[in-house]
């Protein structure tokens, strides 16, 4: 009898490739993957919460207006004030203050606060 190991590899996000940021507990995070999922996009679901934020994804979430969720900063910032650096190092430290749900497709970045942004967003590509 033949045993199988399954190994899950984060998926190398070349340019055709999409990566939705997803926190399970988020109703908009939820209707997001069922939006991509209804229309039959292909997209990895990014447990943001449990892996952190992907390197190769830091720029694009930093240019992301209101991608930080101000109530889940931990220590006194003026998040106003910040550089594009600075929330790239702020979004590394503190994964749980990603605005979400988030898309990555293309290099670019789209915050789907409503869900129904990212797809609009991919019906433009």
């Amino acid at each position: 009898m033949e045993t199988w190991t399954w190994i899950l590899l984060p998926l190398a996000c070349d340019r055709d490739c999409m990566r939705l940021y997803h926190n399970p507990r988020c109703s908009k995070s939820r209707q997001a993957v069922a939006l991509l999922t209804e229309a039959g996009y292909e997209f990895e679901v990014y447990l943001y919460l449990r892996d952190g934020i992907a390197p190769e994804d830091q720029e694009a979430l930093a240019s992301i207006e209101g991608i930080i969720r101000s109530n889940d900063v931990i220590g006194d910032l003026e998040l106003s004030n910040l550089s594009s650096i600075d929330v790239q190092q702020l979004l590394m430290e503190q994964p749980k203050s990603l605005q979400r749900p988030v898309l990555i497709h293309n290099g670019q970045g789209v915050l789907g606060r409503p869900p129904e942004l990212i797809l609009e967003h991919l019906a433009n590509q």
